[in-house]
């Protein structure tokens, strides 16, 4: 079956006492026991409940791992990854990736002895030198966020396994419909599920797909222990959100291919980031690895100090934080999503004053263009 057929039933076929063909809510802390020593496999909510049970299921199906864990959210997720690690080890990441990632690696690990080595992953020997031996896991974004670079994942995959590291892609913008981290190489792939996986911007989530069953196993130990899961109504929501994630993401693709290919031609404009863009770096290597481009833009100005005003003056677009919802977004990465990573490391990325992120939604190519063309001005 077709992931995306899969995807429009999970969970319609869980209920045989009802029939029900949604997931029921199991909206409760506790289960009865049917007596001493014996269980129904649920005992607490934090350990285990049916409606997460089935969301883990279908993302463990949709990437090709042994087991999913769904987390209260994409932070919680990259939490619980981290405790993997104890303190003197290191892990190489990718340099231009999200700010909260930066912030947990930078504030909360690093003062507890675990290294974080930044290089760009985009570039396989800068990799290969900045994971010398005894680095104990390589950490990928890909695009990046927010300048969506592509990182050759086989190669890296190749690459972690002959130093022994542990692979994990997030995999957030291209979601398993788009690209398939474990069957690239990775042993983890790692979503902030609040995004396309929902799809609404009406839920806060986070997911972690496992390839190998050890591994899967001392995550869900760590899942349990410190107990950031998400609750039933939030999974409920994500099963909902699974359901419609093919046809979202490919009226968001033709969106932003539409965007990508105004904004290339606008004079205001002096860089568009966008996969999809036959000149982008990563274009030919995303062809390969993955069965499309996401619907991520990011673009620079010519003139950083118009971006108070075009924040101000889009009315299609809304200025606010997040993507991958059915509403299109508009970001500052530079004081939004990225204000956490200093200002000079930010210069160096690219992450300029003038760099607007574009997440779109399912609004009409043509409105979307219109849009930006009001707040930018004509292109001739």
């Amino acid at each position: 079956m077709h992931l995306e057929s899969y995807l429009a039933q999970c969970g319609s076929r869980w209920d045989d006492r009802t029939g029900a063909t949604t997931m029921p809510i199991y909206q409760t802390a506790t289960f009865r026991h049917p007596g001493l020593g014996r269980s129904t496999g649920y005992d607490y909510s934090r350990s285990g409940n049916p409606t997460r049970a089935v969301l883990e299921e279908a993302l463990a199906h949709c990437d090709g791992g042994c087991r999913g864990l769904c987390f209260a959210s994409g932070m919680a997720a990259l939490d619980c990854l981290a405790r993997l690690f104890a303190p003197g080890d290191r892990i190489v990441v990718t340099e231009d990736l999200y700010g909260g990632t930066y912030r947990l690696f930078e504030r909360v690990y690093r003062p507890l002895g675990i290294e974080a080595v930044y290089a760009d992953t985009s570039d396989t020997a800068a990799v290969e030198a900045a994971l010398r031996p005894g680095a104990r896991a390589l950490v990928v974004e890909s695009p990046t966020n927010p300048l969506l670079k592509v990182a050759d994942l086989r190669a890296l995959g190749r690459l972690a396994r002959a130093r022994g590291a542990l692979f994990v892609v997030d995999n957030t913008f291209m979601t398993p419909l788009l690209q398939r981290p474990l069957a690239l190489g990775a042993d983890i792939a790692v979503y902030s599920a609040t995004k396309y996986l929902g799809g609404h911007n009406d839920v806060v989530g986070g997911a972690l797909v496992v390839r190998d069953p050890a591994v899967a196993e001392r995550l869900a130990f760590l899942q349990n222990a410190a107990g950031a899961v998400l609750g039933p109504q939030d999974c409920w929501l994500l099963l909902r959100g699974l359901k419609t994630l093919g046809v979202r993401l490919r009226r968001q693709q033709a969106g932003a291919r539409a965007v990508a290919a105004f904004l290339r031609g606008h004079p205001a404009v002096t860089r568009v980031l966008y996969p999809g863009l036959d000149d982008h770096p990563g274009h030919d290597r995303q062809c390969i690895q993955a069965a499309g481009f996401g619907a991520m833009v990011s673009f620079e100005l010519a003139d950083p100090s118009r971006v108070a005003d075009i924040l101000a003056g889009v009315e299609v677009f809304l200025f606010a934080e997040s993507l991958g919802g059915v509403e299109s977004l508009i970001t500052l990465p530079a004081v939004q999503t990225h204000a956490d990573i200093e200002p000079e490391t930010r210069a160096r990325l690219g992450v300029t004053d003038g760099l607007l992120r574009l997440s779109i939604g399912l609004e009409e190519p043509d409105d979307l263009v219109a849009d930006l063309e009001a707040v930018l001005g004509p292109t001739r």
